[in-house]
C-alpha cells in the first residue's frame, strides 16, 4: 500500500498540547490546601461528615414519617431515636458477648493449651530443631576459641560492683483516679455520638435551606446544574447506605444464625461485628471471618468447626457480592474496584478508621459532584466505573500504540451490542478521523502510517466473517435470509421513491456496477476497503480502484465506462482538496456520466457550488457508511430513465 509522506517535507514531531497555565498551578495548590485541611481539622471534620452521611440514611425514614401525616419535628426526632436505639443497642449487645465469651474462655483453656503446643510444634519446634542442627554443623567446621583467662587478686577487686535493685512504687489512686480511668475511654466515643446526633437533627431541620445555600454558593449562576447535582448526589448517596445498610444486616444475621447452627461460641457477636466491618470495602468481612475463624480452631481439638466456618463466610459473601449487590447497586455503583482500594488508602491515612469506614460514600459524592463540575470532572475520570476513552478513541488508542491485537478483540466485544455498520460507522470511522487529524499535523510518521494501515486491513479482513447484514439496511438475498432480516427488525431498503425492482426486468443491484475510487488522503484506501467490504454484503458488485489508477486513460475506459455508479471515498470531503474538484471535474466530462456519490464527510460549499455550475445532478454526499450504502442501493434500484432521488434517512 501507498502512503503518502509528510506534506512540504517536514519533519514529523509531536508538539505539546501546551504550557502549563497557573489556573493548574493554582488547582494543584488548591488540592493541597484541602488535603491539609482534611487531615488539620479532622477532629471537627469527622463528626460533621458523620452527621451529614447519617442525615442522608434518615432522609427516607423522615419523609415515609411525613407521608404518614407526622410533623415534621416528630418524624425528626423518631428518626434520630431509632438511629441512637440501633446504635446503642448493638454497643451493648457486642458489650455482653464480649463479657460473655471472657467469662467461657476458661472451659476452652484445654483445648486452646493443646492447640497452641500442636501449632509451636509444627511451626516453632521444626524451625528450632533445623536452627539446632544448624547450629552444631557450624560447632563441628568452626575452629574452637580459647577461654578467656580469669581474673585474680587485683584486677578482680578493681571489678565494678553489681548494681543495686531499684523499686518503683505507684501511689494508691483515689476512687476519682480510679473512675476517670474507667470511664476515659468511653467519654470521647460519647461525646462525638452527641455531636453527631445534635447536627444531623439540625442538618434534617434546615435540609431545604442549606440546599439553597449551597446552590447560592456554588452554583446560582447555572440553578439547573447545580440543583441536579445536589439531588442526584443526595438521592445515590442514600440509596446507598440504605441498601449497605439493609444488606450488611442480613448478612450478620445469616452469619450469627450460622454460626449459632456450628457451635462457635459468640455467634451473635461475630454476626454484629461482621455486619460492621462489612462497612470497610474488601477486607472488612474477612477480618470477622478471621476471629471467628481462629476461635472456632482454638475451643475445638480438631479442625471441623474452623473449616465449616471458613466456608460459611466465603459461601455468604459470595452470594451477597455477587447476587444481592448487583440486584440493590445495579452492575455498577460508580466507582471503579481500584478507586475503591485508593480511597480506602487514602481516607484512612486522614481520618483513621472511622475514615476506612467512610471512605466509599466520600469518594461515590466526589465522583457524583464530579459529573457535573468541570473543576471536579478529573475525579470522575479517574475514580468512576465509566470508560475513561470513546470506542472510536479506544480503537486509534490501540493502533497508535501498535496493539491491533486487542482493536480486533475490541470489535469482537462491540459486535455483541451493535451491527457492523454500525461499528465501522461509530468506532472505526471516527477512529479514523482521529487519525487524520495527527497525521495533517505532522505528527505521525510514516512507519506509524503504515502500521496503522495494515492493522485496519486487518480488522477489516477479520470481520470479512462476521455473520449478519447492517441493521436498516435492506436485504437481497433469498426469501429465507428476508424472513431472518424482518424478525430480526430490518426495514425493506429504499429505492428513491421508485417501485420495487423486478429482477426478471435486468434492473438492481446485480446489474448494478459499482467503482469505488479511493482519495490521496493517507486512510482513503482503508475507508474504501471498508465500503468494498460493505457493498459486498449487499450483493453489489463492486470494484476498487485508486485516484492515481483512475487518471491513467487506459484505466479510465476499462472501468468508468463499465461502471454505472462512482463512488469517491475520501476522508477530505469536507475540506474539498483540489485534487477532488479535479476529479469530479474529470468525471463530469465523460459522454456518459454515471452516478457520482462522494463520502465521508460531505462536499464543501465551494464543491457544491461547482457542482450546481456543471449541472451534476447525479452527485451525492454520504457523511456516513450507512449514508454511502443507501445511496449506492438507490442508485443500483433506480430506472435508467429516472434519477434515483437521495433516500429518507435512516
Amino acid at each position: 500500500m501507498k502512503l503518502p509522506l509528510p506534506p512540504h517535507g517536514r519533519s514529523n514531531r509531536v508538539y505539546p498540547p501546551g504550557s502549563p497555565s497557573l489556573h493548574g498551578l493554582a488547582s494543584v495548590i488548591t488540592g493541597v490546601v484541602v488535603v491539609c485541611g482534611l487531615y488539620f481539622g479532622r477532629a471537627v471534620l469527622i463528626p460533621i461528615t458523620l452527621s451529614v452521611l447519617l442525615s442522608f440514611l434518615l432522609a427516607p425514614l423522615v419523609a415515609a414519617l411525613r407521608r404518614l401525616r407526622m410533623g415534621q419535628l416528630p418524624s425528626i426526632f423518631i428518626a434520630v431515636f431509632f438511629a441512637l436505639a440501633i446504635v446503642l443497642g448493638a454497643g451493648a449487645l457486642i458489650t455482653a458477648q464480649i463479657v460473655q465469651l471472657a467469662a467461657d474462655l476458661p472451659q476452652y483453656q484445654v483445648a486452646i493449651e493443646r492447640k497452641i503446643e500442636t501449632v509451636q510444634e509444627k511451626t516453632v519446634g521444626r524451625a528450632d530443631v533445623l536452627l539446632g542442627r544448624a547450629a552444631l554443623t557450624l560447632q563441628r567446621v568452626a575452629p574452637s576459641r580459647p577461654a578467656a583467662p580469669r581474673s585474680f587478686g587485683k584486677a578482680n577487686r578493681n571489678a565494678p560492683p553489681a548494681p543495686m535493685p531499684v523499686e518503683v512504687h505507684e501511689p494508691a489512686l483515689t476512687p476519682m483516679q480510679l473512675a476517670q480511668r474507667a470511664f476515659s475511654p468511653v467519654i470521647a466515643p460519647l461525646e462525638t455520638t452527641f455531636i453527631v446526633l445534635v447536627v444531623t437533627i439540625f442538618i434534617l431541620l434546615q435540609r431545604e435551606d442549606l440546599r439553597d445555600r449551597l446552590i447560592s454558593l456554588f452554583g446560582s449562576r447555572d440553578l439547573h446544574r447545580t440543583t441536579t447535582a445536589i439531588n442526584d448526589a443526595a438521592s445515590r448517596l442514600s440509596r446507598y447506605f440504605v441498601a449497605q445498610l439493609g444488606l450488611n444486616l442480613s448478612v450478620g444475621g445469616v452469619l450469627a444464625i450460622g454460626l449459632a447452627g456450628i457451635g462457635v461460641p459468640g455467634a451473635l457477636l461475630f454476626g454484629v461485628v461482621a455486619a460492621l466491618l462489612r462497612f470497610v470495602p474488601y477486607i472488612g468481612i474477612w477480618i470477622a471471618a478471621l476471629l471467628a475463624v481462629c476461635l472456632a480452631a482454638a475451643i475445638q481439638p480438631q479442625w471441623t468447626m474452623a473449616v465449616w466456618t471458613l466456608v460459611l463466610f466465603v459461601v455468604v459473601d459470595l452470594v451477597a457480592g455477587q447476587v444481592a449487590e448487583p440486584y440493590l447497586y445495579g452492575r455498577r455503583s460508580g466507582l471503579s474496584p481500584l478507586a475503591v482500594v485508593v480511597a480506602a488508602i487514602f481516607w484512612s491515612w486522614l481520618w483513621g478508621p472511622v475514615g476506612l469506614v467512610l471512605s466509599t460514600p466520600l469518594t461515590l459524592c466526589l465522583v457524583t459532584l464530579g459529573r457535573y463540575a468541570d473543576r471536579l470532572n478529573f475525579l470522575t475520570i479517574l475514580l468512576g466505573d465509566q470508560p475513561a476513552l470513546t470506542p472510536a478513541q479506544t480503537f486509534y488508542q490501540r493502533l497508535l500504540a501498535d496493539d491491533p491485537h486487542e482493536a480486533i478483540v475490541q470489535a469482537d466485544r462491540l459486535l455483541g451490542e451493535m451491527s457492523v455498520l454500525d461499528y465501522y460507522d461509530q468506532v472505526a470511522l471516527e477512529g479514523l478521523r482521529l487519525a487524520r487529524n495527527d497525521a495533517l499535523r505532522g505528527v505521525l510518521t510514516a512507519e506509524q502510517l503504515m502500521r496503522f494501515n495494515e492493522a485496519v486491513i486487518d480488522i477489516i479482513e477479520n470481520l470479512e466473517t462476521v455473520d449478519g447484514l447492517p441493521d436498516g439496511i435492506g436485504t437481497t438475498g433469498t426469501p429465507e435470509t428476508n424472513d431472518a432480516a424482518h424478525a430480526h427488525g430490518r426495514t425493506e431498503p429504499h429505492y428513491g421513491g421508485a417501485e420495487k425492482p423486478d429482477p426478471q426486468q435486468g434492473h438492481g443491484a446485480d446489474t448494478a456496477t459499482v467503482l469505488c475510487i479511493s482519495g490521496r488522503g493517507a486512510f482513503d484506501e482503508v475507508a474504501a476497503a471498508i465500503a468494498v467490504q460493505l457493498l459486498g454484503r449487499q450483493n453489489i458488485t463492486t470494484v476498487a480502484t485508486t485516484y492515481e489508477q483512475f487518471r491513467s486513460t487506459r484505466s479510465e475506459t476499462r472501468e468508468a465506462d463499465s461502471a454505472t455508479i462512482l463512488c469517491v471515498v475520501t476522508l477530505d470531503a469536507a475540506e474539498s482538496p483540489p485534487y477532488l474538484r479535479n476529479l469530479l471535474r474529470r468525471i463530469r466530462n465523460q459522454p456518459m456520466p454515471a452516478t457520482v456519490i462522494v463520502g465521508l464527510g460531505g462536499l464543501s460549499e465551494s464543491a457544491a457550488d461547482d457542482d450546481a455550475a456543471g449541472n451534476a445532478s447525479n452527485t451525492r454526499n454520504a457523511t456516513t457508511f450507512r449514508d454511502l450504502i443507501e445511496e449506492c442501493r438507490a442508485a443500483a434500484f433506480a430506472t435508467p430513465t429516472e434519477p434515483a432521488t437521495p433516500p429518507c434517512s435512516i
